[in-house]
């Protein structure tokens, strides 16, 4: 345990992530806690900061001026706290004190400057002690992200979000939205009349914008039966114009759940892009995980989109699951190499307190979820051998080695929908249970407006949804 005192609480989330990935096995507590073998004194001030470290009854202190114009109080305490943990721990964070969930937004606003990449990287590495591959990265991420949204209309536009919440089952690490979709099986029809109330507003809200990006998540969306997903596809082609649209997504996902019925289903309504997930290629590690699917099922359920007719898909796999080892990591990568999928998803396991994982890490122990290093790495080799190049990128809390999230793909099939929701440069209106809307205004000024996740109370309450999402387009 670390106790951790600190004299501002608007710097406790910053201050709690950099401690947890330094110290990703301990738990952590703001206030005074009995028995705790580590004790972290923190007084900030607008001019700067110090800090006692006591561990083991050994004192480290530390303090800071700041003094640099180029930085907040705030991230200058922070390059500070990170230095000072990582001389204490003698650890180097790839992405340094960057604790925000999209680092390539700092590369971006720097490129909008007309900064160069040298002078940006310089930046990520002595401002924010970024390594100098996570700097390269961002950048040519960045550079990527503002090429594809130079396309979109950006101040006009916008993006439509479809949750679908429901799963064949809930795997160990999740913690979206979703329910088991055997229990809601009758009640199936009453949701989709509520997507059907939501998506008819947005149509009349937005009927003089341009509709650029669909993007059908969840949950998994093909856990709906053929026809269910015809009611929903058949409703958002009358509702909308697709004459400036540019991408339209559905996540087939699990592949247990893909058949030929509903591939037909989506590629007869003009969808573009699908996800067939497999997660690994590992069976011992998919039955740990609960997916009730088989690596012969993915095969079978890629190759079957792609005789469908899709020619757009994106799988996903993540790195640091349970047991996992590098070598276990290259079998996915060889057999995902194989089926040469359009792009490549890579996910650093991140540990959710509202998942199954933390019930099962108590149990075996955090040393069971394996650095993923060089698993990272290895991905970025598979990608790079399939002609891929990464085009988007995201960090959660609590990732396995710090690492990231990284979206690969083949010139062209990028997913743009993933670049619109870490950017945050263009609204997307969001329907279904647990959905967030987001309205992006002119000056950058972002205003958001969720529905409720709980399923009964969401559809008993649809009528409320739909009028906060007038309150959000009352706003000026």
């Amino acid at each position: 345990m670390i106790e951790i005192i600190c004299n501002r609480a608007d710097y406790e989330y910053d201050i709690h992530s950099l401690v947890k990935a330094f110290f990703p096995e301990e738990e952590i507590s703001f206030g005074k806690t009995e028995g705790a073998a580590c004790r972290m004194e923190i007084t900030c001030e607008e001019t700067g900061a110090a800090l006692l470290i006591i561990k083991n009854g050994k004192p480290k202190e530390g303090k800071i001026s700041y003094q640099d114009d180029s930085l907040t109080p705030k991230n200058a305490f922070k390059k500070f706290f990170y230095q000072e943990l990582s001389e204490f721990t003698g650890k180097i964070l790839p992405w340094g004190n960057l604790t925000g969930i999209r680092p390539t937004k700092i590369a971006m606003g720097l490129l909008e400057e007309g900064k160069r990449a040298i002078e940006i990287s310089k930046f990520l590495q002595e401002k924010h002690c970024v390594s100098v591959e996570k700097a390269a990265l961002s950048i040519a991420i960045a550079t990527r992200e503002k090429a594809l949204m130079d396309k979109l209309d950006l101040v006009n536009g916008y993006s439509l979000y479809v949750g679908i919440p429901f799963c064949p089952t809930t795997c160990l690490y999740c913690s979206f939205t979703s329910n088991p979709i055997r229990k809601w099986e009758k009640r199936i029809g009453e949701y989709l009349d509520c997507l059907k109330k939501e998506l008819a507003f947005w149509s009349e809200a937005y009927k003089e914008k341009p509709l650029n990006t669909i993007y059908i998540g969840g949950g998994t969306p093909s856990s709906l039966s053929p026809e269910q997903l015809d009611e929903l596809l058949t409703a958002i082609r009358d509702l909308f114009s697709f004459e400036h649209l540019i991408e339209y997504t559905v996540e087939a996902g699990r592949p247990d759940s893909i058949t030929p019925e509903k591939l037909e289903v989506l590629f007869r309504h003009n969808v573009t892009r699908i996800s067939v997930n497999p997660q690994t290629m590992n069976q011992e590690t998919l039955q740990c995980i609960v997916r009730c699917h088989t690596v012969e099922q993915t095969i079978e359920a890629f190759y079957m989109a792609r005789k469908a007719g899709f020619t757009n898909i994106n799988m996903d796999m993540i790195l640091g699951l349970p047991g996992e080892d590098t070598a276990m990591v290259r079998e996915t990568l060889r057999q995902l190499a194989e089926l040469a999928p359009d792009s490549l998803t890579v996910h650093s396991l991140a540990v959710k307190r509202a998942s199954k994982l933390g019930e099962w890490i108590e149990k075996n122990g955090r040393s069971a979820l394996n650095d993923t290093t060089e698993m990272m790495e290895a991905s970025m080799k598979t990608a790079r051998e399939l002609g891929m190049e990464p085009y988007y990128l995201y960090r959660q809390k609590n990732m396995a080695g710090n690492l990231e999230n990284i979206g690969f793909s083949m010139p062209g099939k990028e997913g743009i929908y993933n670049i619109l929701i870490m950017e945050e440069k263009q609204t997307i209106a969001a329907v279904g249970a647990g959905s967030i809307t987001k309205r992006v205004f002119g000056n950058g000024r972002i205003e958001r407006s969720d529905n409720i996740k709980d399923l009964l109370l969401y559809m008993e309450r649809i009528d409320e949804m739909i009028e906060r999402r007038k309150e959000l387009l009352r706003l000026e």
